[in-house]
């Protein structure tokens, strides 16, 4: 009697199949969203360009955006466990939409405000849901991969969004923030028609609870998910590890033009982390996936560590995007990593709670991040980039002190 052997799996499959079409659903829903997000990056330009304002107001006003970002995470957490992820996903979409109208068409300063708290409120209300959603359609060993996929869609859309959009923000804002409704609304529709409702069963979510990856049993709420010091810790390392990523926006560009670099050599060194994100996360998330993710995130937050202390003793374009390249390659290791951590930690009817949470982490460092980077940037850049490089180990050894933890959590419950 023989047994039929089973094939191998193709390169190209074992790096992007197995996964259900619902994923592939909400990934292309994330990469037509993300090229149309053009009004973003463009925001302070927009308001003092085309508004009028001045930095310090327009300063202003991108804090109130901040603000807005902040919440939504919470509350999208809350309507995606309580309401459904499908349908928190393309309300928030939907909503972003109108939202970007009103601001393409307010000229007062308080329709602007306005504007600009509800967008901050609504753009990125459908992370929780989209994580929940991943978390719910794929098992744990795949998870890393998937979450890796998303943000390779992330990085691409961005990448063709800024092309795009400085383009169009020359031929006129209008088009910009028209095209970016319309992409928001695509994204929400997809999901609506293409992808089910993954919520738990209603007795999951009130009263009996429902199991983390460890089998462990947990009551639905905020509360619940404050009293897991295991999380909360790793949202408090994710604040540190981001206010350092954060400053490859923030007081990156603000350190090269101090230097005598133009936007355009600032825009050519960001232009090679893009690319390679592009090319090299795809062929390699699958391999750091299938490894310790404490360990994983560990590495990878050393070298995006290693990379920005490196900033400090370099002078010309080539040493920056030398060391854009070192830490573009730890944003490679650590990618969809966290993203994994999170949905294990999670039980299903906290998902997007949870989720809310890690973007809450998110949001909050990127706000720190111009607060901290630019008061260090004033005594001096190499005290600036040796800092945030030392952040980053600490966020790396933190990672490593909670690992135990985390591969007990993350252990399969016993059958």
């Amino acid at each position: 009697m023989s047994t039929a052997t089973l094939p191998k799996p193709t390169f190209l499959q074992s790096k992007i199949g197995g996964l259900p079409r619902a994923f592939w659903a909400l990934w292309a829903g994330t990469l037509v969203n993300r090229v149309g997000m053009m009004v973003e990056p463009f925001i302070g330009v927009y308001l003092t360009q085309a508004r009028g304002m001045s930095y310090s107001a327009a300063g202003v006003v991108m804090a109130v955006f901040g603000v807005g970002s902040l919440l939504s995470q919470i509350l999208a957490g809350w309507l995606a466990d309580r309401f459904g992820r499908r349908v928190t996903l393309t309300g928030g979409m939907i909503a972003t939409a109108v939202a970007m109208v009103a601001l393409g068409y307010s000229t007062s300063l308080p329709a602007i405000v306005i504007s600009m708290f509800v967008l901050g409120m609504t753009i990125d209300a459908y992370r929780p849901a989209s994580n929940a959603l991943v978390a719910d359609l794929i098992p744990p060993h795949d998870r890393p991969r998937a979450y890796g996929l998303l943000f390779w869609a992330l990085n691409l859309g961005f990448a063709v969004a800024m092309v795009t959009g400085g383009w169009l923000a020359q031929a006129g804002y209008g088009w910009m923030f028209g095209i970016n409704a319309a992409t928001a609304v695509t994204f929400g529709l997809l999901v609506w028609r293409a992808v089910p409702e993954t919520l738990p069963a209603r007795d999951e979510r009130h009263g009996k609870g429902s199991p983390n990856e460890s089998g462990k049993r947990v009551r639905g709420g905020f509360a619940d998910v404050l009293r897991d010091r295991l999380m909360v810790t790793f949202t408090l390392i994710t604040v540190l590890s981001t206010v350092v990523y954060a400053q490859a926006f923030t007081t990156l560009p603000l350190a090269m033009t101090h230097e005598k670099f133009s936007t355009g050599d600032y825009g050519m060194i960001m232009a090679v982390n893009g690319i390679l994100i592009v090319l090299l996360q795809p062929l390699t998330g699958d391999w750091f996936g299938r490894r310790d993710h404490s360990t994983v995130l560990a590495v990878g937050l050393t070298i995006i560590g290693a990379g920005f202390a490196l900033t400090a003793f370099v002078s010309d374009i080539i040493g920056y995007a030398t060391t854009v390249v070192v830490w573009t390659l730890g944003e490679i290791v650590t990618a969809g990593i966290a993203g994994a951590i999170v949905a294990a930690l999670a039980p299903a009817h906290l998902r997007g709670r949870y989720s809310g949470l890690y973007g809450l982490a998110w949001s909050c460092g990127t706000m720190l991040a111009p607060l901290l980077g630019t008061r260090l940037l004033e005594v001096s850049p190499t005290v600036l980039w040796l800092a945030v490089g030392t952040l980053n180990l600490m966020a790396a050894g933190s990672v490593l002190a909670i690992g135990p933890a985390l591969r007990r959590r993350m252990e399969p419950a016993p059958l």
